[in-house]
């Protein structure tokens, strides 16, 4: 198909000049996006971002490099498009009227909201008329336009327009008081409110709205052409519910005291263990393993259920003896045996099951034990989904509470549903502890 759509628009253009020839001479695409959690950024192990990683796919796809030109306002972005300095721009940018009138854009693949921000402990704003401050948005945004529309409507309204800070640094402005509203898009909200959950919602300025990549407006098809059959392939085979899932799954549902709760736990009981979570976790990310403890006990070493377990890992009296913990309620021991046992975990589960997915089918067999597992992955595969896969998987363990599904399996009733929220809240605390880990100094990584 690839070779198919180079013989074609190379005959179409007298020159044989197109687009997509100029990348493939070059052997490399351009793709510049705005640097930011939901987008690209770079950490310890690299780039990293769900954009980064759908340029990347779609690079390959086109079999040529990948550049990634990271900006960090949309007044530079959209005129590096329109000059041709790069191809497209893959940043979760919505389509609205005008950029249609002024951009050419790919299938979508995403729907976001725009939210109007405010301070937690503030009067919270049920519409344009109730602003009391100053609202400030990026300058040549989606959220600007919709202030431009809004206005039709509320014409007292008025707002600022900025260059110098991006998203996340307008999100930090209103918790550092420099503003007092602006509006975010739902997905780098959800990320962002993981670190800083005192910002709170006052109302949804949009509805959701489409996502695409975007393109400059010519007569070009040809790249055209290959992102159509680039987005429906990886609707096709699952790749674009994947990215999604590693990215945004687990960061849907916001506790605002759950994640404040936790935060302070950090500063106030974690020192305490954190160098014993350093020490044995092994070849796993300490704080990982870190998340899971307080998912299980919120640090606390003399937690104990009804069911028998305790400790600050919250190992069962069967799991201590397996991996030599003799006193349960001593920290040192519990977090030792919970990183063993995490490990055993790990190397039980198929060799097809790949990372990251591994850690995450780990973290359910830790709460619900790797036979209801098992019985989930059989579930999936049954229904012709991916077996090895967290993002398909999920949809099939909550079933297990389910008499016409639990009977048909090997290891019968479980509370499959605990089990996903259960590893939705551990992949959140982990995250929370990496950015932490990046950005404040007295929780530096070892």
């Amino acid at each position: 198909m690839i070779f198919f759509v180079f013989f074609l628009v190379s005959c179409s253009e007298p020159d044989g000049q197109t687009q997509l020839k100029k990348i493939s001479t070059q052997n490399k695409i351009r793709i510049g996006t705005l640097v930011g959690a939901s987008t690209f950024y770079q950490s310890t192990d690299g780039e990293q971002g769900f954009e980064f990683e759908l340029a990347q796919a779609f690079a390959d796809f086109v079999g040529v490099e990948l550049e990634i030109v990271p900006f960090f306002n949309l007044s530079d972005l959209f005129p590096r498009l329109e000059s041709g300095n790069i191809d497209i721009i893959a940043s979760g940018l919505s389509i609205n009227e005008e950029r249609l009138n002024q951009y050419r854009f790919s299938p979508q693949y995403r729907e976001i909201s725009q939210k109007l921000v405010f301070k937690q402990g503030g009067k919270r704003p049920r519409n344009f008329t109730q602003l009391n401050g100053n609202l400030t948005v990026l300058s040549k945004s989606s959220h600007s336009d919709s202030l431009v529309e809004a206005k039709q409507k509320f014409d007292q309204l008025s707002w600022n327009e900025t260059d110098e800070m991006d998203e996340s640094e307008l999100l930090q402005a209103i918790i550092d008081n420099e503003i007092d509203y602006t509006i975010a898009d739902s997905n780098s909200l959800a990320v962002f409110r993981r670190y800083h959950p005192e910002l709170s919602i006052g109302f949804s300025v949009t509805k959701n709205e489409p996502v695409a990549w975007m393109m400059a407006k010519n007569l070009d098809d040809s790249l055209y052409a290959l992102l159509i059959e680039f987005f429906g392939e990886i609707q096709r085979n699952g790749q674009l519910n994947i990215l999604e899932e590693k990215y945004f799954g687990h960061v849907r549902e916001f506790n605002y005291i759950n994640t404040l709760s936790f935060i302070k736990a950090t500063k106030t009981k974690l020192p305490k263990y954190k160098h014993w979570f350093v020490e044995y976790a092994k070849d796993l990310d300490w704080r990982l393993l870190a998340a899971l403890s307080y998912q299980e006990s919120m640090w606390e070493p003399r937690a104990k259920s009804p069911t028998g377990v305790r400790g600050i890992m919250m190992i069962t009296q069967a799991t201590a003896k397996q991996v030599g913990v003799t006193n349960r309620l001593e920290p040192e021991q519990n977090i030792r045996g919970g990183g063993i046992y995490m490990s055993r975990l790990l190397k039980r589960l198929p060799d097809k099951i790949q990372y990251p997915d591994r850690l995450w089918f780990a973290l359910a067999s830790y709460n619900v034990g790797w036979g209801h597992v098992s019985d989930a992955r059989k579930l999936t595969e049954q229904a012709n989904k991916n077996p090895n896969k967290w993002v398909d998987v999920k949809e099939f363990l909550p079933l297990l509470i389910k008499k016409r599904y639990y009977r048909k399996v090997r290891y019968g009733y479980a509370r499959g549903d605990v089990a996903v929220t259960y590893v939705d809240n551990i992949r959140r605390y982990y995250d929370t502890l990496v950015w932490l880990d990046n950005n404040d100094g007295t929780n530096s990584k070892e």
